[in-house]
Order: structure tokens, then sequence, then C-alpha cells
């Protein structure tokens, strides 16, 4: 392989960077997509009721069904965040936060593959990743953390590479991720999991356990700094048990229909590898098998799949070498970066008018309405949240847990019986829907307790008699 130093001054190497680490994440940054989902807005509520509190909710201080019951926000770090960007610069804050997440994704995968593949082979990988990704790029707190996720798996394999283990002072990142998302307990995995490869290669095990195990001990010490305190560590792993969670798309089995993408370049990486054949230690295999695994489980760990499979697939074409990046490249990419990112930043973007960015439906809302309590559409909760409303249900599903989002859904499946059961409950005045919810919304036009007040092409607002 020849120097990269000499390699980066190709036209061909320039381009592919240019290309993968600047235009790509600039173009996807940009789009109105990152705004496509509810959650958004209440992470961004959140964020807001920290800075403003100075301190992290306990308890839900948003909706009027959960008021004052417990509440872990375990993304209380991205959610500051993702307020201060907001109050800074708006939707354009927001979308800076997210070009600047893509963008360092994709200079990670890129410099990384780059040294053992071509520079249009390294674009190849980071394609056919995004192509997995970008259902799921949104402005939310896993964006954050697939930047972590691929830093924390080059850390490892450098410290492959360097045959020692990682050094302590890596194990802070854990802290980090474990107050950012709940997908540190993956981070905690793949640690594990090139510990593992270093016992099986190395021969001198007992400097392997030593060295690895201190810097396990040193990880699982990191996460316990974290503000949520035991129940941040342990929330991750509660949710997995709720009935709630395949009424949810990211916690649903990965199915060709839903998720076409990820088949397809699944299919393509296989046909890659049984050509190309490329030398992986077979734990490395068994890692990205497990991951495998875990992303038919559920569509949200197709992320977590690709990236890693990104970062260690290709160590397998190329035997590496002692490199050393030119550091005029490196500085000059960085300060492009954060130029972009800058820009994007001061340039105006604000979310399509949608389900999950319901704006006008909201403004619709008499005032007289807007203290009461209310029936609304899932996706809608968030912005009800970052508007001043208090919803009925939000994206916090774990939170809610079975009994509310169960009884929901039957709701909003046109169940007349569990709908009557929530209004004496919790004695409902008004609805804001989702024209999708077609059933829900042809049982209140036809029931007598209800009005429609306003209309249009995202939902629809109903007063009760």
């Amino acid at each position: 392989m020849p120097a990269i130093h000499a390699q980066g001054q190709s036209r061909a190497f320039i381009v592919a960077l240019l290309v993968a680490v600047l235009l790509v994440p600039a173009a996807l940054g940009s789009s109105g997509t990152i705004f496509n989902d509810g959650d958004v807005s209440w992470h961004i509520a959140t964020g807001q009721w920290i800075l403003d509190n100075r301190a992290i909710p306990r308890a839900d201080p948003f909706s009027f069904t959960w008021a004052g019951q417990p509440w872990v926000p375990i993304e209380w770090l991205a959610e500051v965040i993702m307020a201060g960007a907001y109050r800074v610069a708006g939707y354009s804050g927001i979308a800076a936060l997210a070009t600047a997440a893509v963008m360092i994704l994709h200079a990670l995968v890129f410099f990384n593959a780059a040294r053992f593949v071509r520079p249009w082979s390294a674009v190849g990988a980071i394609v056919a990743m995004d192509l997995v990704l970008i259902p799921m790029m949104l402005a939310r707190p896993h964006l954050t953390a697939w930047a972590l996720l691929a830093f924390w798996i080059f850390l490892m394999l450098r410290a492959r590479e360097q045959g020692r283990a990682p050094p302590l002072a890596a194990a802070l990142l854990m802290a980090v991720w474990a107050n950012l998302h709940g997908s540190f307990v993956m981070g905690l995995f793949v640690a594990a999991m090139f510990g593992l490869e270093a016992l099986v290669a190395e021969a001198n095990r007992v400097r392997v356990v030593r060295g690895w195990g201190l810097f396990g001990i040193a990880c699982a010490a990191a996460v316990l700094i974290n503000a949520n305190g035991i129940e941040g560590i342990l929330h991750p792993l509660t949710i997995a048990n709720l009935a709630m969670l395949p009424l949810i798309d990211e916690w649903k089995p990965s199915s060709l229909s839903v998720t076409p993408f990820f088949f397809a370049i699944l299919a393509l990486v296989l046909v890659v590898v049984a050509v190309k054949r490329p030398r992986l230690h077979p734990v490395r295999w068994l890692l990205l098998g497990t991951l495998l695994a875990l992303a038919f489980w559920q569509v949200r760990h197709q992320a977590v799949l690709v990236i890693a499979a990104a970062m260690i697939l290709p160590t397998g074409f190329a035997r590496n070498e002692s490199i050393a990046w030119d550091r005029k490249l490196l500085s000059g990419t960085g300060a492009a970066m954060a130029l972009m990112v800058g820009l994007r930043a001061i340039l105006p973007i604000s979310p399509p008018y949608s389900e999950p960015n319901p704006w006008k439906l909201i403004a619709a809302v008499p005032p007289e309405l807007r203290s009461q309590p209310v029936l609304n559409g899932y996706a809608m909760g968030g912005p009800l949240i970052l508007s001043g409303i208090r919803p009925y249900v939000d994206g916090r599903g774990d939170m809610y847990g079975d009994a509310i989002v169960v009884g929901y859904k039957r709701i909003t499946d046109g169940d007349a019986a569990a709908l009557e059961k929530a209004v004496d409950r919790w004695d409902i005045r008004w609805a804001i829907l989702p024209n999708r919810y077609a059933k829900l919304v042809a049982l209140l036009d036809r029931s007598r307790q209800w009005r429609r007040i306003y209309k249009d092409d995202v939902g629809v607002i109903y007063v009760r008699r």
C-alpha cells in the first residue's frame, strides 16, 4: 500500500474525500426528512426543560396521562445539546447538529476504510451504509451515538492492530455514551468481543487478561457515571420485555416489505464477501453475525450492524501497515467540515408540514382547548409538548408502558368501548388526529358526542360536545 501522505495528494483520493465526508453528509443534513419524526420535538422540549430547571426530570413533566409518574430520560445529554442548538439557530441549528454527526460518522468510516481499500471503494462502503441508515437518519439522539459507535470501533481496531488493550482513558467515552443514548450497551458488547479476539489470537494471554480485563472494568465503572444511576443502566434492558414494542416501527422485526434496502445491501455484501473473501478473525465474523441476528430481530439494530460492518469489513481486504495521515489533510478536512456545519446553521430550514410536524393544525386549536385533556395522534405528541400542550401519549412509549400504549392502539383502531373508557377516565375534551387514523376518524364523525372543527391535508380536530 502506498504511503497515505502521497495517496492524500492524489486527485482520486481528494475527490472521494470531498464526496464522502463533505458533500453527501451536507445533503443528508439538509434534507427535510431528518425532521420526519414527532420525537424530534419532545427531545428538544426535554433539553429545554433541563436547561430551564438546571435539573434532570425524575417524573414526567409533559403529559397528563403520566404526569408526576417516574421517567428515566436516559438521553438527557443529547437532548441538552439539541436544545442548545435549537435555541441558537432554531431548526437550522438542529439540522447543523445532524449534519455534524453524519460528517463525523462518514469521516471515521472513510479514513478507516481508506487504509485498506481504494478511496472509491471506501465511498462505496459509505453509500451502502447510508442506504440502510437513511430511513433512520432522523434528528434524534441516536444520530450522535452513531458517530460515537464508529469511533469506538476504530479505537478497538487500532488497539488490536497495535497488539495492546485500548487506553484506559478511552473508557471515559462510555460515561458520555451512557448519558447520550441507550446504545452504550452495544459499545460494551463490541469491546468484549474485541477482548475475546485478543484472548484467542495472542500467545501471552496473561497480558491480554490483565490489559483488556482492566479496560473492561474501567468501562463498567464509567457507565455508572450517569445522571440516572442504576436505572439508567438497566433501562435499555428492561424495556425489551414490554408488550407494546411490536407496535413501534423501530422495534419491529426486519422485513423485506418495510426495509427493502437493508435486504438489498445485505445481499450485495454477501456476494462481495463470497467473491473477495475478506480475511477476518473468526471472532469478528461472530461479532458481525450476532449483530446481523439482532438486526433481523429488531429494525433499530440495523444501524449498529451496518456501521460495524463498514468499519470492520474493509480491514479484511488488505494487510494493515503503519500509516500516518497527513496532518494538513486532516486539519483541512476538519476545517471544511466546521465551515459546512456553520453554513448549515445559518441557512434557513423548516420541517415540512406533516403528521410529525403539524404546526398549522396546532395553530388552529382554539386557545380555550389547549389546557384541556386531548386525545392526540402518536407522532403529534412531541409537537404538542413543544407547543406547551399536554398530550395523551407521545413517542416515549417505554415510559407510558403497556397499559396506556396498548389501550391507545385499541382506540386508534376504532374500538368504541376503549374510546369511551379513556374519555371517562381522563375527561378528554378534544382530539387532534392524523387523517390516516381512518377508523377512529370515522368513529368520531359518526358520534353525536364529537364535533369536527378543523381539517386539512394532515389531520383533523374534534371537540367533545
